[in-house]
Parts: C-alpha cells; structure tokens; sequence
C-alpha cells in the first residue's frame, strides 16, 4: 500500500502550476489550465513536459501585463465567420444590400473551396498555403459572368480574382478583431501581397470622341435624348439619375442639380458622397422642356409617360413617399431592410421612376444603331465626362467633387490626402470651370439645335 506522500509526489508530477497557469498530464499528453476574460482555456500541448512548462509560463506572463494570450481566441468554423461577418455589415455597418450581396458572392468562393478541394474546417487552420492554393482554383474557374445558371461560362478575370480575395482578406481581418485567429497569427491573405497580382485581361476602358458623341446623341429618339445628354454633361452615374425627384434634386432658377442620399426611399449615392453639380444654360432649358409643369415624381419618367401614362404615385412629395414605403414595409410578416427595399421599389415604380436596368438597354439600343453594338456599359459616358474634365484642366478637387468620389482618398494619382480637408470649392468657380469644360463638347451645340427647332 503506498503512503500518502508517495500518492502526492505521483499526483504533482503530473500536474504543476507556473502562476495563473496549471499544467497538467492527461493521458501521455500534457495540457494547460487558465482564465482569461471570464473564460476558462485549456489548449492542448503535447508529450513534453519541458515544452508544456515554456507555454505556461510564456502565457503567465501575457496574462500578468494583460496581453492577449498566444491561445486566447474564440475558434469559428469559416462558414459560422462569414455569417457573422455578413450579419456585423448588415446590423452594425449597416452597408446597402448590395453592398452586402457583392461580399456574400465573393466569399461564396472561399466556401465552396475549403469544402471541395481543401477540407479547413476552422478559420484559425486556415493559413497563408491554403490562400495561394485559393488563387490557383480561381484561376481555373469558370463562372457565369452575370451569375445566371443558362449563361455561357468563361474564366474569371483578374480583376474579379482580386476583388474575391481582397474580400476574403477582409473577411479573416474581421476575424482577428473578433479574437477568432491567435492573437499573434498573420492574415493569410496579406501574405500573397494581392495589391501586387497583375491585372492583365481587364477590358479596355472606353471614351467617346467628340464625332462620336455627336452620333451617339443622332442616334436617340426624342426620350432617349434628354437622359443621355444629362448623364453627358452632368457625370451622372445612371443610378443617380434613375433617383433623381422634383423638387429636392433640382433647381432650375439658380442651375444647380443635387445628388442626395434618400435613406427613406432604399436609396443611397453609390459612395454615400453628396454632391451638387452646376447645370449649364443650354441643359438647363433642355430640363425646363422635359419637366414642364410636373413639380412632383422623378425628373426622368418612364417612356410610358410621353405617352400619357400618369403614374398613381407621382403627385406625392418625397416626404408622403418615404410613409408610403413604412408602410407597405410594416406590412410584411418580417421586418427586416429586403422587406423595407421591396416596399421602395414599389414606390420608385409607382411613382413613373426609370429602372437602372432599363438605361443600360436603352443605352445599347442606341450604341447599335450608331454602330458600335460592342458597347455595353451607360458608364462609358461617365468616362467621357470625366476625360473631359481632365482635357480641360479642370482643378483636380473639382473634378473629384463633380464625379462625387472621396476628396480624402489616398488611392491613385489623384488623391489629395488632407490637402482636401483644407481647400473649399466656391460655387462660382465649380460652375465656370465646369462650363468651360463643356461649352465646345457636340452636345451642347446638338442640345441648343433640338430647343431652336423645338421653339420654331
């Protein structure tokens, strides 16, 4: 029969204290015991006793000066993590829905990779191996470019391979603020240095020149004309314009058009930057003609409208709207932001407003009729404004501010830094530098022949 010493000494050369931290063997395996935060941890070590008691006290010393332990986290498997993730923009952020469908595309990636080709079932297994690996099965995927199951297949491009892994990036940095990776553990995605993978086969970017602005504007019909002189001479995204309401956005009497977020109405500016942007005479009398005596609705109607359509909606101020859309969103069984943006499209329609959709249609119609069915975007006009800007030598935060990007970015070579901060645009000069700018473009001149012809 052993003593009671003997049964102490067996008992403590399997368990040892180094501080706050109990070590202790189980099996052939020693493991560690501690509190942090009001939880308890016990990671597991392995058979050494030597390696165990350097842990221990490695982690002693974090918890007494109060860092983060080395196996201080909270493990999230990666689809538990993107939904938390998913779940912070949607109720904290509060980042726009589509904002929020973008990310869930991009990570739907990641998803089906570590479940088809690379089993990780923990984000803190994940490592910087696995992320190259990532981008090797990117390269040979081949996706729908529209996300629609019946449309052709073609590799990803390398623009859409950055974009899902700066996303997944941001995905794991979430992650490290949670606690979900070690304390000490590196991004996996900053190892491959995204900033630095080569954008090869991005498609060009195209710009009107002035001969073919003249024929694209030819080619409109009389609705088509006024949309897209307007988005030629304003740098509109057509977005912006499909949300553009009487008589918030516009003044005619002073020549000023304002970019507004409508959080009430589900919409917000692409950027959350509003902006206002100096109209010239000649668009102007051309916004006169096509509003006339309508002092409610969108600015732009539908094409049923010239018709004479007269939508249900469209004598209500924007503040009737906006209780309109609360209530046909308390309606819903569940009240969350889809019900709340089903409910505002409702109104958009109801109210004689464009579709998005509808410009980028309209907008190829007219590119195919002038003979160049190759373009497809509305946002080439966007670039033609933009390169217009430049051809002029308009100063560079006005140009910022008329586009509606961030004047505090540090992005590209045009970014002003704090300069931005410090600089503010009269009215005056935003409006003549813009005039300037515009006064020679065949738009103008082509607008001010349709108004003399519309007077005669």
């Amino acid at each position: 029969m052993s003593s009671p010493s003997a049964s102490r000494t067996a008992k403590k050369a399997k368990s040892f204290r180094v501080g706050r931290v109990r070590v202790y063997l189980r099996g052939r395996v020693w493991y560690l015991c501690y509190h942090e935060q009001g939880k308890r941890h016990q990671p597991r070590i392995g058979p050494e006793r030597d390696v165990a008691r350097q842990m221990a006290a490695e982690i002693n010393s974090q918890l007494e000066v109060g860092a983060p332990s080395a196996y201080g986290f909270q493990p999230i498997s990666i689809p538990n993590l993107r939904q938390a993730w998913l779940e912070h923009h949607e109720h904290v952020w509060r980042s726009s829905l589509h904002t929020i469908r973008r990310y869930r595309a991009a990570t739907e990636h990641l998803l089906r990779f570590v479940d088809d080709v690379r089993p990780v079932r923990r984000a803190s297994d994940f490592r910087a191996s696995h992320a190259q690996e990532l981008v090797r099965y990117l390269r040979h995927l081949e996706v729908a470019p529209n996300g629609h199951r019946n449309s052709a297949k073609r590799r990803l491009r390398d623009k859409g391979i950055k974009y899902i892994l700066e996303t997944c990036s941001t995905l794991f940095g979430y992650a490290a603020k949670q606690r979900h990776l070690p304390p000490y553990a590196e991004n996996p995605f900053q190892t491959i240095e995204i900033h630095r993978i080569p954008v090869e086969d991005s498609k060009p970017v195209d710009v009107f020149s002035p001969d073919e602005e003249r024929r694209f504007l030819e080619a409109c019909d009389d609705w088509q004309f006024p949309i897209f002189a307007t988005l030629l001479l304003t740098g509109l995204r057509p977005g912006e314009l499909t949300h553009l309401l009487l008589p918030d956005n516009l003044d005619l009497d002073r020549g000023w058009l304002f970019v507004r977020n409508k959080p009430g109405l589900g919409w917000r500016v692409k950027t959350r930057n509003e902006r206002d942007i100096p109209l010239i005479p000649q668009l102007v009398d051309l916004l006169r003609v096509v509003i006339g005596e309508r002092r409610t609705g969108p600015i732009f109607q539908q094409r049923r409208c010239s018709d004479g359509y007269t939508p249900p909606l469209v004598d209500l101020s924007p503040i009737a709207l906006e209780r309109d859309v609360v209530r046909r969103a308390d309606q819903h069984p569940n009240d969350d932001r889809n019900a709340s943006e089903s409910a505002a499209r409702t109104v958009w329609r109801d109210i004689g407003a464009l579709k998005e959709d509808w410009i980028r249609r309209e907008f190829m119609r007219v590119a195919k009729r002038m003979g160049r069915p190759e373009i497809t975007a509305p946002k080439m006009l966007r670039h033609t404004f933009a390169t217009c800007l430049q051809d002029a030598n308009v100063d560079p935060l006005i140009r910022n501010e008329l586009m509606g990007h961030s004047p505090s970015s540090t992005k590209g070579a045009n970014g002003l830094g704090m300069t931005a901060i410090y600089t503010h645009t009269r009215p005056e000069t935003k409006r003549k530098q813009l005039e300037d700018a515009l006064i020679y473009r065949p738009a103008v001149a082509m607008l001010m022949d349709r108004l003399k012809g519309q007077s005669a």
